[in-house]
């Protein structure tokens, strides 16, 4: 599969089902991180905020995942995240079980305030 150029044809490739959960996830981030601007990165969504990257998100054949670009998220919410978590720094789900609008502006807001500390000291 050829690499995405921009969000809305990530969109568009994903199945129906894919799509509307990233929909919904995708409107979830940018409320929480209105300033933010959208890009590619990896090959996934991402979003990018003072200087560096938010989150990113990505669909695979069995599940979703967040990838919120900072283990202090882990840290921070862990009971939260913890069953969702899969490997070192993601975050897994389904549409069966869907992430918590709550945590996904939990996660954001953490990860705005923490890379807007980081530009203030560069």
């Amino acid at each position: 599969m050829k690499a995405p150029s921009s969000v809305e044809g990530y969109l568009a490739a994903l199945p129906a089902s894919q799509r509307a959960l990233f929909e919904r996830l995708r409107r979830t981030i940018m409320a929480a991180a209105p300033g933010a601007t959208e890009t590619i990165s990896y090959g996934m969504p991402a979003l990018r905020a003072h200087g560096r990257l938010l989150v990113g998100y990505a669909a695979f054949k069995d599940h979703c995942s967040l990838f919120p670009m900072s283990l202090s998220v882990f840290d921070t919410f862990g009971d939260e995240v913890a069953p969702y978590r899969s490997g070192k720094g993601t975050i897994r789900f389904t549409g069966d079980r869907p992430l918590p609008a709550a945590l996904v502006r939990k996660v954001v807001q953490a990860r705005l305030a923490e890379n807007a500390a980081r530009a203030r000291r560069a």
